[in-house]
């Protein structure tokens, strides 16, 4: 199986549950795994592979949406690449809240979604 990763993308956003998340936002960083059986070996094409920037897209478009729950969010990065990309066999979201609303809190809150066919 061959994998496309997106590491560390950090997106500024408005989700949260709390009203002040949807009005001033915050930094979030996504990370995304996708795995596919490659149609042949070695790989030497990109239409014999699945093209990051346009991953990187549609995770940046979606996270544009404000939503309230991250693991909103996971899941529905996780199906859009389901429909648009028939061939994957396994999908790893995972969403950070990099400096959450939890008073005297360090370090960052989030989710992960995993999804494998």
């Amino acid at each position: 199986m061959l994998f496309i990763h997106l590491r560390g993308v950090r997106l500024f956003c408005h989700h949260g549950v709390f009203e002040e998340e949807k009005i001033m936002g915050g930094e979030f960083e996504v990370d995304l795994s996708v795995g596919f059986e490659a149609k042949k070996f070695p790989v030497t094409n990109l239409d014999q592979s699945i093209d990051y920037t346009q991953l990187y897209q549609l995770v940046k478009d979606m996270m544009a949406i404000p939503t309230p729950l991250l693991e909103t969010l996971a899941t529905e990065i996780a199906q859009e690449i389901q429909q648009r990309y028939t061939e994957v066999a396994k999908i790893s979201v995972s969403i950070k809240k990099l400096y959450p609303p939890v008073n005297n809190f360090e370090g960052s809150l989030g989710v992960s979604f995993e999804w494998i066919k």
